[in-house]
């Protein structure tokens, strides 16, 4: 997997309904969205999350291969998670060789766990996609704004998370850039057992230690240029006003979730 391939973080600029919905809107679905992938149990909750995944990405209008892209870095943990299910997960025996076992509970369980993680990542990605780094900020430090009154450092929270996904790209670019030095001078990172290749990856996170202290002193450099000081008095160029549009997709979820417990409950 090429790190041009991991997208987490990026934000890819469009006109869809999902773009044009307020980002406290979007934050508060993802909530919704996240707790009802762990309250589902069966078959029928599960393929209900799955379709109304697929439909928002067809509504996002973002291609479909930039989404898996972003699946592309956790297949090996989504593969991981569904061995260990299938043969540690007791249950009716359809097959044995030693310590190994496939029952029939460990292979939905497993299906269920691929799928669980896979519409974690889908949801987040869906959140990221379509929402830019400055309103995703803007939206949490609203949605956690009542915090204030107990001293949470909300907006430094805030800022936190948006510099953090702001510069995952960046650094994601920045890896890249010197594993292409490294091996114009020779380097070779695919040969060789795990313990050579970790050692090989010494030349790469030196450099890149380095660039991101000076890009993070740069940045504190710039912002104290701007006279920057926290929350105080700050101010935003965009207001952020919900619309029939948000109010309508916050009931969506909350009856997607709403219909997660009742399928729950039935076992379906």
């Amino acid at each position: 997997m090429a790190l041009k391939d991991i997208t987490l973080g990026q934000y890819f600029p469009g006109n869809s309904i999902l773009h044009r919905l307020d980002p406290r809107t979007k934050l508060l679905f993802t909530l919704f969205f996240i707790i009802s992938i762990f309250l589902c149990k069966f078959v029928v909750s599960y393929g209900l999350l799955v379709v109304l995944v697929l439909l928002l990405i067809a509504v996002s209008r973002i291609q479909a291969k930039a989404f898996l892209k972003g699946l592309k870095p956790v297949l090996f943990i989504v593969v991981f998670t569904a061995i260990l299910n299938l043969f540690y997960t007791s249950g009716t025996v359809l097959w044995q060789f030693g310590i190994f076992k496939i029952t029939q509970e460990g292979i939905w369980k497993a299906i269920f766990m691929m799928l669980r993680i896979l519409l974690l990542i889908a949801c987040t990605l869906l959140l990221t996609y379509t929402t830019s780094p400055i309103l995703l900020t803007d939206g949490l430090e609203r949605l956690l704004r009542p915090l204030k009154k107990v001293g949470f450092p909300v907006h430094e929270l805030s800022m936190m998370m948006s510099i953090a996904l702001r510069f995952i790209p960046t650094l994601i670019q920045e890896t890249d850039k010197i594993i292409s030095a490294q091996k114009a001078r020779g380097a070779d990172f695919d040969s060789g057992n795990l313990i050579q290749k970790a050692k090989a990856l010494i030349p790469i996170l030196v450099p890149l230690f380095i660039s991101s202290f000076r890009r993070a002193e740069e940045l504190a450099t710039a912002m104290e240029c701007r006279c920057y000081h926290g929350d105080e008095g700050r101010t935003s160029l965009r207001q952020l006003s919900f619309h029939g549009r948000d109010i309508a997709f916050l009931l969506f979820s909350v009856l997607i979730l709403a219909a997660v417990c009742v399928l729950r409950y039935f076992g379906l």
